[in-house]
C-alpha cells in the first residue's frame, strides 16, 4: 500500500494541505477579534462563508470535472485555495478575510470532491488499500491544521492564511508536474441532478440529519477558542488531539463498531455520545480543563458519525454515488453553515453556555431523526452483494470524512 507512484503521493500531500483548511483558523480565531476589534459572531463568519460557499459548490464540481477532466480541475481547485488563502492573509477588517475565506471554500469543494477519484484510479493495490491511503491524508490534514494554525498563529494570525498559501503552490507544481493528463472521460453531469436526488426519503433524511449534527460540530469547531481564552499555540495542540482522535476512530473504531451493531445503530450511538460531550461543555463551561478534555473526547464520536453516515449516505437512493454525496454535502454544509454565527451571537449577547446547550440540542435532534426514520433507512445495513465489492463502497464512504 506505502509503495505508490509519485502522482499518488502529489494528490495525497495536497489532500493533506486541503483538509488543514477545516481547522486552521481555530486557534487564531481569537487572536483576530482581538487585533481587529471584531466580537465573536463576526469571527465566526470565517467558518460560515468557507462552509456556505464548499456547501453550494458541490453542486457543481461533478459537472465542472466531467468537462474538464481530474487534473485541470485539481489544479483549479489548487489556484483558487491560493488565491483565497494568501489574499485573506493581507485583509485589514474581518469582511476581507470572510470574504476570500469563501473563495478558499470554493477551491476546497473543486479539489476535494476530486482527489478521492484520482487516488483510488492511480494507486496501487485494492481499492481498500487506497481509501485507507486517502483517510490516512484527511486524518494527517485535519489534526496538523490546528497545530500550524498555533505555531504560525503565535507570531501573526495572518502567517497561518500565509503557510497554507505557500503549500499548496508546492502541490500545484506536483500536480502538474507527476500527475498524468486525464482527459475527462464518461457522460457529462447535469447541475440539477443533485437537487433531483434529494426526493429520496432517506437521502434526504440523512441530509437533515447531518445538517443538525454540523450545528454541534461547527459550535465545537468555531466556538470553543472563546471561552477557552488560551494562546493560539495552546488551542492549536488541544484541536491537534482532537484531529488525532477523529482520524483513528475513523479508519479504526467506525469500521468495527459498524460490524458489530450495524450502521445506523453505530450512527445513533456516535450522536449520542457527542450530545453528551456538548452537555457536558454547556454546564462546566467556565472550567478551561473540562472545556480542553472534551474537545479532545469529542474527536471520537465525530470520527466515527463521518464515516458511518457517508457510507450510508452512499447506500441510500438509487443515484449514481458522486450525485447522492453531492446532494448530501449541499445540504450538510450550506445549511450546517449559520451555526458559527449562531453560536457566537448566543454566546455574547445571552450566555456562554447557551452555544453549547443549543448544539446538544441539534444533534440530539439529529439522533432521534435517525431512531425515527429508521424504516426507511434499514437497507443502508444490506450487505454489497457479490457483484459489488465491498471496497468499492468504501471509495465514496470516505469522500465526505
Amino acid at each position: 500500500m506505502w509503495r505508490q507512484p509519485k502522482n499518488v503521493w502529489t494528490v495525497a500531500f495536497a489532500c493533506v494541505i486541503a483538509f488543514m483548511g477545516i481547522g486552521l483558523v481555530d486557534p487564531i480565531l481569537k487572536p483576530i477579534a482581538d487585533e481587529l476589534g471584531a466580537s465573536p459572531s463576526q469571527v465566526s463568519l470565517l467558518f460560515t462563508s468557507y462552509m456556505v460557499v464548499m456547501g453550494v459548490s458541490m453542486l457543481v464540481t461533478g459537472w465542472v470535472s466531467s468537462r474538464l477532466g481530474a487534473k485541470r480541475t485539481l489544479m483549479l481547485g489548487l489556484v483558487v485555495i491560493i488565491l483565497g488563502a494568501g489574499l485573506a492573509g493581507f485583509m485589514d477588517g474581518v469582511p476581507g478575510i470572510v470574504a476570500f475565506r469563501g473563495v478558499w471554500g470554493l477551491g476546497n469543494a473543486l479539489f476535494i470532491a476530486t482527489a478521492l477519484a484520482t487516488i483510488t484510479a492511480a494507486a496501487r493495490g485494492s481499492v481498500g488499500q487506497a481509501i485507507i491511503l486517502y483517510e490516512a491524508a484527511l486524518g494527517v490534514g485535519i489534526a496538523a491544521g490546528p497545530l500550524l494554525g498555533g505555531l504560525l498563529g503565535s507570531f501573526s494570525w495572518r502567517f497561518p492564511f500565509f503557510g497554507v498559501s505557500a503549500l499548496m503552490m508546492v502541490a500545484l507544481a506536483g500536480v502538474a508536474l507527476f500527475l498524468p493528463a486525464t482527459p475527462p472521460t464518461g457522460h457529462r453531469s447535469s447541475l440539477s441532478a443533485p437537487l433531483r436526488a434529494l426526493r429520496h426519503p432517506a437521502l434526504l433524511t440523512l441530509g437533515i440529519t447531518a445538517l443538525l449534527y454540523n450545528f454541534g460540530f461547527f459550535t465545537l469547531l468555531a466556538f470553543t477558542p472563546f471561552p477557552l481564552d488560551l494562546s493560539a499555540h495552546a488551542v492549536g495542540l488541544i484541536f491537534f488531539g482532537w484531529g488525532i482522535l477523529l482520524a483513528f476512530t475513523s479508519v479504526v473504531v467506525a469500521p468495527w463498531l459498524q460490524r458489530r451493531v450495524g450502521t445506523r445503530r453505530g450512527i445513533l450511538l456516535a450522536l449520542l455520545g457527542f450530545a453528551a460531550i456538548l452537555v457536558v461543555m454547556a454546564v462546566w463551561t467556565d472550567s478551561k480543563a473540562v472545556l480542553a478534555t472534551s474537545v479532545v473526547v469529542a474527536g471520537a464520536f465525530l470520527g466515527i458519525n463521518n464515516t458511518l453516515i457517508t457510507e450510508a449516505v452512499m447506500k441510500a437512493a438509487p443515484v449514481e454515488r458522486p450525485v447522492a454525496s453531492a446532494a448530501y454535502s449541499f445540504v450538510r454544509f450550506s445549511g450546517g453553515a449559520a451555526a458559527p454565527w449562531i453560536a457566537g451571537t448566543l454566546g455574547e449577547r445571552v450566555s456562554v453556555h447557551l452555544p453549547f446547550y443549543v448544539g446538544a440540542a441539534t444533534v440530539l435532534a439529529s439522533a432521534l431523526l435517525i431512531a425515527v426514520q429508521h424504516r426507511r433507512l434499514a437497507h443502508v445495513d444490506d450487505h454489497v452483494d457479490a457483484h459489488g465489492s465491498r471496497a468499492e463502497a468504501e471509495v465514496l464512504t470516505a469522500a465526505d470524512a
